[in-house]
């Protein structure tokens, strides 16, 4: 599992909407940094370091909650819910398939069929799941995701100083804006579907 980021400047002096700023900043960053492979159907510890990602950005979104718009925020984090329930929609057969794979190494030839059976089973959950994560990537893409959380970054930020905060930049790792889809933060690699 990826470690977390230490969020840089964060002390107890700090007013609190930078210190909002500065985590949503690095954890939409650290969930940017995951979706490059996560459809590689090999790389199962992909979508695991996402879902994890999803978790702690979605955890600052509501501990921060006062910080932010409210539109503007509740959009935000309904749609980083939804990326996390596609994760997990393709994460638990990942689960599934690793644990039979390991139980069949080991089970006696008789049963091996049928724990084959059920890793067929799960290789079609997983490839339902992996269809639904696609689509969830093509959204948070379409919608601009990553934008909209750099605006609650500097929405946040601005708000108590009028000026922008120092730490959500580049020092912060706040997302970076993309102009085309094909380049998006959002727009991961082609699924592997090797199975």
């Amino acid at each position: 599992m990826a470690k977390a980021r230490q969020i840089p400047g964060l002390q107890a002096d700090l007013p609190l909407r930078l210190a909002a700023a500065r985590a949503v900043a690095v954890r939409a960053t650290e969930l940017l940094e995951h979706s490059t492979e996560v459809l590689d159907t090999e790389d199962i510890e992909a979508v695991h370091d996402m879902r994890v990602a999803s978790r702690r950005l979605r955890a600052v979104l509501e501990i921060f909650a006062p910080c932010f718009p409210p539109d503007a925020h509740r959009s935000v984090l309904r749609e980083v819910k939804a990326l996390a329930d596609a994760l997990g929609e393709r994460r638990d057969p990942d689960v599934a398939i690793a644990a039979l794979e390991a139980f069949a190494d080991a089970a006696p030839r008789s049963d091996r069929p049928g724990v084959e059976h059920l890793i067929e089973r799960f290789g079609a959950d997983q490839r339902r799941g992996n269809e639904a994560l696609a689509v969830a990537l093509r959204r948070v893409s379409d919608d601009d995701l990553a934008g909209r959380l750099e605006g609650l970054v500097v929405a946040a930020g601005t708000a108590s100083s009028g000026a922008a905060p120092d730490a959500p930049g580049a020092s912060a790792g706040a997302p970076e804006r993309h102009a085309a889809a094909t380049t998006s933060p959002w727009a991961p690699s082609p699924p592997n579907h090797a199975s």
